[in-house]
């Protein structure tokens, strides 16, 4: 699949901007991160870094300055001696341009 090298070359249709915004990410470093202006989505791992940014623009409505993603890879978990892996995930750090902002508690 060949990737957009930027927003202009990006083409969404409603159901993949719903799909790469799966839900965001609320823990103690993502609130911490809300005070310099960003929101913590978790998206597929397949999503790149303009779709992210076009769907998350459209959605919201907000104007979008950067968008910074992080790959972790699933731990190796034990249950009774079985052997599991947690799925890995992508996180999408997306930084809002002054003045604009996102209520995260409340739905799309």
């Amino acid at each position: 699949m060949l990737r957009p090298r930027n927003e202009k070359d990006v083409k969404l249709s409603q159901e993949r901007m719903y799909d790469l915004v799966k839900r965001p990410v609320v823990t103690e470093k993502s609130t911490m991160a809300s005070e310099n202006n960003q929101v913590v989505f978790e998206v597929p791992l397949d999503a790149a870094k303009p779709e992210i940014k076009v769907a998350v623009e459209t959605l919201f409505k907000v104007k979008v300055a950067t968008v910074n993603t992080l790959r972790s890879k699933g731990k190796v978990k034990r249950f009774r001696g079985v052997v599991g892996t947690r799925p890995d995930t992508k996180k999408a750090y997306v930084t809002l341009a002054e003045g604009h902002s996102i209520d995260v508690t409340t739905g799309v």
